[in-house]
C-alpha cells in the first residue's frame, strides 16, 4: 500500500464556524459532527478535521489547497464577495493581488482560527510559465 494522507486535525475556536467557512470558500460539504470535531472531505479523500480549542492554544498553520481554474473563479468570487482580505504572497506584502507562480494563479486568505488558507490553480515547482 503506498502512504496517502487520511485526514489531518485544525484547531479551531469555532469548528463549526470554521468548517462551514472553508466548506463555502472551497464548494465543498460539511460532514456530520463526530465526537469534537466537524469534517471537510476534499476530492482526494483527505479529510481536515476541525477541532474548538480555546483560541490562546491555536498556533497558525498553512494549508493549500489545488483547485481548477473554474474552481479557482467560483472560490475567488467568494473570497470578493464576503470582503475577505487576501494576498498574493504569504508574507502579507502583496494584498488585493493574485500571483502566478508557475504559470497559475494563487491567493492567500485568513480563515475565522487565523490559519493561511491558499488556493493555487498548480502545483509549485518545475512547471513552465
Amino acid at each position: 500500500m503506498s502512504v496517502e494522507l487520511n485526514h489531518t486535525i485544525i484547531h479551531a475556536r469555532n469548528n463549526r464556524e470554521s468548517a462551514e467557512f472553508l466548506a463555502h470558500i472551497l464548494g465543498l460539504e460539511i460532514g456530520a459532527e463526530w465526537g469534537p470535531f466537524v469534517a471537510v472531505a476534499t476530492a482526494n479523500g483527505v479529510t481536515l478535521d476541525f477541532a474548538t480549542i480555546p483560541a490562546e492554544s491555536i498556533v497558525g498553520q498553512h494549508y493549500a489547497f489545488l483547485v481548477s481554474e473554474a474552481e479557482f473563479d467560483t472560490s475567488y468570487a467568494r473570497i470578493k464577495e464576503l470582503g475577505i482580505t487576501y494576498w498574493a504572497d504569504p508574507h502579507r506584502k502583496h494584498p488585493g493581488e493574485i500571483n502566478h507562480n508557475d504559470g497559475g494563479r494563487g491567493i492567500y486568505f485568513l480563515d475565522p482560527a487565523g490559519h493561511a488558507m491558499e488556493i493555487i490553480t498548480r502545483p509549485y515547482g518545475g512547471f513552465a510559465s
